[in-house]
């Protein structure tokens, strides 16, 4: 299913698309009060996006030195190259310790490699801790964003899954009674796993260790609670030097909700004594994409969320629209790169508008991609007939000025003369929400000719 198609699903529900759209641009708005807060942000942004394309210049000597000084911490290193051999790493590991209780820390690299149905279907059970990914757990459903993965759920709607699946009483939405009834299901979860799993938000090359940030704490009770420990990361995840990790913790939390930093940023460098400790790196793409001069920066991601809370697209479409595990403006650039014809339509689902560009706290050429991408699929993929004819058209048009000058002379007039009913009929979908505004007697040519003409 193409995103339009999809979006128009999710768009059925006009009273939950509002609400959805305000409640991400409430974040957009922590993050520019925060980030405005920062002497030096724009310098700070800089920094960021030269540190991670110096590592991605140089990515293969710090995968290297990495391994070496994890392999002397005591931390046992697998390389998986796609997501099926990260899955059989996961679980052989699990295998050898005898694991069937897991619990496990979001991780946008589990998601994508799709590992929590691989391990349920060996009997092996997973269970999400942080909450948001906990009640998309629940309901059966994939995230909807890589920062806020319920964010499409209301608290009514999460209230009457618990009262399904963890048996509480009705509270109306109560947040605090679900978040205290959440506590204790997890809790129970956290004291007999036999395992957790954690994503990794950055790998330090010259140390072997890594860092994950929670706002939850949940990667910290499982670590510190199971006997093993396996935490899962791509190859773009490492950053050369610990003092470097000032920078991306100061872009990362305010970028993601506002925060001046995420409530546990957790270094582990080595297992605890008796413990397990295990890194699987993984490509699944990242390699390929890293070949493609156009869209190697895709991969300086710091995994923030920010272009999707602020992108009117993403905001008023959902995350589930784009089919992907990464939605939204960054997601439309690396998604096709892995199946180009599944993601096809990702790349027209913006308005080229550059908000995401502005925000992306690794300046990343969002909106320059997404154009590049939309160049490639036109010219390697069939076009529906009803857009290359009207492109065509519209081409025709563009390219002569005594063509385009009566078309706007018809428009203008229609939009001081023809009722609303009219101009706001079915085909001007964008009438819907707002009006068009009213024609000018003349065009912008005409206005500067007679201007002249009278100078």
């Amino acid at each position: 299913m193409s995103h339009s198609k999809a979006a128009t699903i999710f768009n059925k529900d006009e009273k939950k698309v509002n609400w959805h759209d305000k409640a991400l641009w409430f974040v957009r708005h922590k993050r520019d009060k925060s980030v405005h807060s920062v002497e030096g942000w724009e310098n700070l942004r800089n920094l960021g996006q030269g540190i991670k394309a110096h590592m991605l210049s140089n990515l293969d000597n710090y995968l290297i030195q990495f391994e070496e000084k994890a392999l002397k911490n005591g931390v046992q290193v697998h390389w998986a190259k796609d997501g099926d051999e990260h899955n059989k790493i996961v679980h052989s590991i699990l295998k050898e310790h005898n694991a069937k209780k897991v619990v496990k820390s979001k991780s946008m690299l589990t998601e994508e490699c799709h590992l929590n149905p691989f391990l349920e279907a060996d009997g092996i059970e997973v269970i999400d801790t942080d909450l948001g990914e906990r009640i998309v757990q629940l309901a059966k459903e994939p995230p909807s964003h890589i920062v806020l993965p319920a964010i499409h759920k209301t608290k009514e709607e999460v209230d009457e899954l618990f009262q399904e699946h963890l048996g509480t009483k009705p509270c109306g939405g109560d947040p605090q009674y679900l978040t205290g009834e959440a506590r204790k299901h997890l809790r129970e979860k956290f004291v007999n796993a036999d395992a957790a799993i954690t994503g990794v938000n950055f790998a330090i090359a010259d140390t072997g260790g890594f860092v994950v940030c929670t706002n939850e704490g949940n990667a910290d009770m499982g670590a510190h609670l199971a006997p093993v420990h396996i935490a899962c990361m791509g190859i773009e995840k490492i950053i050369p030097k610990q003092e470097h990790l000032g920078v991306f913790l100061r872009l990362l939390g305010r970028s993601a909700t506002g925060q001046h930093i995420t409530t546990y940023s957790s270094h582990f460098r080595k297992p605890r004594e008796g413990a397990k400790m295990h890194i699987v790196i993984v490509d699944n793409g990242r390699t390929e994409q890293l070949s493609r001069p156009d869209f190697r920066a895709s991969l300086q991601c710091i995994r923030c969320g920010a272009c999707m809370n602020t992108c009117p697209i993403y905001r008023r479409s959902g995350g589930h629209s784009y089919d992907a595990t990464i939605p939204g403006p960054i997601g439309s650039i690396l998604s096709p790169g892995k199946d180009l014809k599944k993601h096809s339509s990702l790349p027209f689902a913006s308005t080229l508008c550059g908000s995401c560009s502005d925000v992306c706290p690794v300046k990343i050429d969002i909106h320059a991609q997404l154009y590049k991408w939309r160049q490639i699929i036109t010219k390697e993929m069939k076009q529906p007939f009803v857009k290359k004819v009207s492109m065509e058209m519209m081409g025709k048009m563009f390219a002569k000025p005594s063509q385009f000058e009566k078309v706007g002379m018809v428009a203008r007039w229609s939009l001081r003369n023809l009722p609303k009913s009219v101009i706001n009929s079915k085909p001007n979908v964008w009438g819907r929400e707002r009006d068009l505004p009213k024609g000018p007697k003349e065009s912008f040519d005409e206005w500067y000719k007679n201007r002249k003409k009278n100078e």
